[in-house]
């Protein structure tokens, strides 16, 4: 620690190794615990070592990591435990800004964003209250001050296309070169010359191999071309890649390697980051659950009074999960509790509308729908994901983790269920037209993403766009199945691939120019909240309730029904991600 306290106030590229660790480790541990996979930890501790000249390596699980940091002289290990994990899109998407933001006051360039303005926004303005407004308007006054800086940007972003291969398989080789490194074969933390060309190009695609994406490497160098046309997207963009900033003569000064912030001011805004208060009161929680958990029971074929129950039952219910949480309960326990106050909120209203409406009564499948708020999508989504890119430890980690709580949910819901004499056999057809259910399916679909996006604190931006591709695939996914008669699992299949390609589509248009710059938001962000609703949850209770009676064959079917389904998703996803991303394509 003293070594850390006596160049706290030192700027970051002259810090000693420990106190550069410590922000490389607690980056990755904030990523961690905002429920990311752990190739996603390492990909982000990766982009914050890379500036600081710093090589690491990482073993990430569920709730620790364990890292080894060296610049070639000196060498540390440092290990963090979490005590508990959880999901914050917000902060996996202010954490990706934060690379940026670093990368550029250290003199490199930034791979998040062609604009590196909009990360320098955000992050500079964390601790005010419009910060999202801030960068939104930070971008518009860049653009404003010279337009035709702005559609030379926009060109050279289009001419990088064109290039996309070349610089994807430069990215290939400078992994290999980092290989190479890890091994002792290279040189460690080596800073790219302004005047060597051939190495300038090989660090700058090495800064960019850990980008979230194929083009970012080419974006931004594209945003380095454009930096002749005007000093407003100079100063935007930050520094060309691989070169720093002080060779652009037009751009505005940035902090250099030799100067630039300190450790100290980089751990003030992670600070920042860490410390945010949720987006949404547990109030609002509780209303995004009962929105999503209605739209859920629609999907699911439930009619308006299986609507209404779950609506009031998963409301309240995330209510007191919300509460408890806050207070550190144990997790399992704020689970099993939550869940079944959920299924005795839905029962009881029910009943108390089959007072004045007999037919409420036979709704005894509801409650069901009441309790899926509490399905942990994104653990099973991130630990399949983990698996797909190797890293078995974390992958059955969080894929043990989620089917804990799924264990814990449906156990409660069986209790309540034994408890009140119920036999739920599912809901009754409601006969509609196949274009009027399409439409319905669509509205339903995007209402129930959306209150799982707010669920996971999502920025009501990034919440809408994830809603608009959940409508889309979870629609076509259903409609499959009733017109083409396609099985569960190819539907689930397509569904999530689909849903990748679309969040793949949203990041390149943002990057190309096509859409505003502050909207470029995480994959992860997009895809897992769009999913989510595809999780077989109404399978996954069966399974439990006919275990609670002992009919072990009918368990058995429900439970490998779900189990097929719920590994499509995935495999949908990495599909995608393979199809349209070299570093997935390619272990390196």
């Amino acid at each position: 620690m003293e070594d850390i306290e006596r160049d706290y106030d030192k700027p970051i590229v002259e810090a000693c190794i420990a106190a550069k660790t410590s922000l490389i480790v607690r980056v990755g541990m904030l990523e961690l615990g905002a429920g990311t996979g752990s190739f996603r930890v390492r990909e982000m501790m990766h982009r914050i070592a890379y500036p600081m000249g710093v090589h690491v390596r990482a073993d990430v699980n569920l709730t620790d990591i364990e890292a080894t940091c060296t610049d070639g002289v000196s060498r540390i290990t440092e290990v963090v435990d979490l005590p508990t994990t959880g999901v914050n899109t917000e902060r996996i998407w202010l954490l990706e800004h934060f690379a940026d933001w670093l990368s550029v006051k250290c003199g490199q360039a930034g791979t998040y964003h062609a604009m590196t303005v909009v990360s320098r926004e955000l992050v500079d303005n964390l601790d005010e209250p419009n910060v999202y407004a801030a960068a939104r308007k930070a971008v518009k006054e860049v653009l404003a001050q010279d337009q035709d800086a702005a559609k030379a940007l926009k060109d050279a972003v289009a001419t990088a296309v064109h290039n996309e291969d070349e610089i994807s398989q430069n990215r290939i080789d400078a992994a290999a070169i980092d290989t190479r490194t890890a091994a002792g074969l290279g040189t460690v933390g080596s800073t790219p010359r302004p005047e060597d060309s051939k190495d300038s190009k090989v660090a700058s695609v090495s800064a960019s191999a850990s980008a979230d994406g194929v083009d970012k490497d080419s974006d931004s160098n594209a945003a380095g071309s454009a930096a002749t046309g005007s000093s407003a997207i100079s100063q935007g963009r930050g520094s060309e890649a691989g070169r720093p900033a002080s060779s652009d003569k037009s751009a505005s000064p940035e902090p250099q390697a030799t100067g630039g912030i300190t450790v100290r001011q980089a751990h003030e805004r992670l600070d920042l980051i860490e410390r945010r208060k949720p987006l949404y009161s547990p109030l609002f929680s509780g209303f995004a659950s009962a929105v999503a958990c209605a739209a859920f029971v629609f999907l699911l074929g439930g009619g308006p009074y299986d609507m209404a129950g779950a609506f009031v039952g998963a409301g309240i219910g995330q209510w007191v999960r919300r509460q408890m949480l806050g207070r550190r309960i144990n997790q399992f326990f704020a689970t099993g509790v939550a869940v079944i106050i959920a299924a005795l909120a839905c029962v009881g209203t029910l009943r108390l509308v089959g007072i004045f409406d007999p037919v409420a009564l036979r709704h005894d499948t509801a409650y069901i729908g009441a309790i899926l708020f509490v399905i942990p999508g994104f653990p099973l989504v991130t630990g399949g994901l983990d698996i797909a890119k190797l890293d078995f430890p974390s992958g059955v980690q969080r894929i043990t983790y989620a089917f804990s709580i799924i264990l814990v949910a449906t156990l409660g819901g069986w209790a309540v269920a034994r408890m009140v004499m119920l036999n739920p056999q599912g809901f009754e057809p409601m006969n509609l037209s196949p274009w009027l259910m399409a439409g319905l399916r669509l509205i339903a679909a995007f209402c129930g993403v959306w209150g799982f996006s707010v669920l996971f604190n999502s920025p009501q931006r990034m919440a809408l766009v994830a809603a608009v591709i959940g409508a889309l695939t979870d629609t076509m996914r259903l409609e499959m199945q009733d017109l083409l008669h396609v099985p569960p699992e190819m539907a689930a299949f397509l569904g999530a691939f689909l849903a990748g390609m679309l969040a793949t589509v949203w990041r390149s248009s943002v990057r190309h120019g096509l859409l505003p710059p502050h909207l470029g938001y995480p994959r992860i962000s997009l895809t897992v909240p769009s999913i989510v609703i595809m999780v077989p949850g109404l399978y996954m209770y069966r399974a439990m309730f006919y275990l609670g009676q002992f009919n072990t064959l009918n368990a058995l079917d429900w439970a490998f029904r779900a189990f097929m389904v719920i590994i499509c998703l995935p495999i949908g996803l990495v599909t995608a991600r393979v199809l349209t991303d070299r570093s997935w394509r390619y272990d390196v």
